[in-house]
């Protein structure tokens, strides 16, 4: 089967990797071509930064709608290039920045041709879905409920819940606490979705001998504090992020509110190491319970911090949680459910 796939690709963001993690086990018995967007337009993006050469498969074909010219203004596909390609499915990976008028040109087109077209919502709002037929498509996977009750439920009967995928298990050997505590975080999120951690670890700081590790890729945090380290680094890979967290004892992620749907891709991409992950309560954790330790505010952030750090059993039993969760829900076992519905075989 040759599976021709539009998205985001070699890029610092959840849509990519979506699409990275399954596809290598799509190319282990198919053909697999990725129709991505130009570095130029990609790169207008501040979460979207390309990291890698792209591979002889990937065919850069489209423009994005600009970050700064958002309303009203539709991105721009050379369709003929997925056109004459000799495909047998289509795999959308839809985003809200994606040009949704020429992909659904693209999917009219391949219909006529007895050709399949699959759409990964990704968009965190209705509005942001702007396609004007859904009809057209066969079957829209979501990564949980809220996808279908919350955006489209005028197309349950055509919705497939089939999760985000996990890295796969590579956990820390590292004891806890061994030496003196130690806290990281990395990404490019703003700087006051930080706030809590540094203020809580200001407190813990008392107590217990910390420190606190933050990797970003554009441009430092303002805050000076001896326990407070800090590098200015982007990731070109998921191997290169498991050497930090495998010298960590506790991964914290910073997220801020929203009121969309959405999930946290680096969620699915670190919990493979095996650590406490502690995160804010918002709308990206809403599926997760045990797998993760939320908190509602700098007071209840400090509680449960020191809950992990004291409480083994407590601590081994969220690691237990975050193992079990990513071993059912891991790439390959992902890209198999993919393959599944391409076949009709649910």
């Amino acid at each position: 089967m040759h599976i021709a796939i539009i998205t985001r690709w070699n890029a610092t963001c959840g849509i990519a990797m979506h699409a990275e993690l399954i596809v290598p086990f799509f190319r282990k018995n198919n053909d697999v071509t990725i129709f991505a967007p130009y570095i130029e337009s990609a790169n207008k993006w501040w979460h979207h930064k390309i990291v890698r050469e792209d591979e002889e498969y990937v065919v850069r074909c489209y423009e994005e709608r600009d970050p700064n010219e958002m309303k009203g203004k539709e991105g721009k596909m050379d369709i003929e290039k997925i056109l004459d390609r000799d495909v047998d499915v289509l795999l959308v990976e839809s985003y809200a920045s994606i040009p949704h008028k020429d992909v659904q040109r693209v999917a009219e087109i391949l219909g006529k041709r007895g050709i399949k077209t699959y759409v990964v919502i990704h968009e965190g709002f209705r509005g942001d879905i702007r396609y004007s037929n859904l009809t057209i498509f066969e079957k829209f996977i979501v990564f949980d409920e809220r996808y279908i009750y919350d955006l489209i439920p005028e197309i349950k009967d055509k919705a497939i819940v089939i999760p985000y995928p996990c890295y796969p298990l590579n956990p820390s050997k590292r004891k806890f606490g061994d030496d003196h505590l130690k806290f990281f975080s990395f990404g490019r999120q703003p700087i006051e979705e930080y706030y809590p951690f540094l203020k809580a670890l200001e407190r813990l700081k008392r107590i217990y001998d910390l420190e606190y590790l933050v990797v970003r890729s554009n441009g430092l945090l303002p805050y000076k504090k001896e326990w407070l380290i800090q590098e200015r680094k982007r990731f070109k890979n998921t191997d290169e992020i498991y050497n930090y967290l495998h010298r960590a004892d506790v991964h914290l992620i910073p997220k801020g509110y929203t009121e969309g749907v959405v999930v946290s891709s680096t969620l699915y991409q670190c919990m493979g190491a095996l650590i406490p992950t502690i995160v804010p309560d918002t709308r990206h954790f809403e599926m997760h319970e045990d797998e993760v330790i939320k908190f509602n505010d700098i007071g209840d952030l400090v509680r449960r911090i020191v809950l992990i750090i004291e409480d083994d059993e407590y601590r081994d039993r969220v690691i237990k949680a975050a193992k079990e969760y990513v071993e059912k829900n891991s790439a390959d076992k992902i890209a198999k459910r993919f393959i599944k519905v391409f076949n009709d075989k649910l």
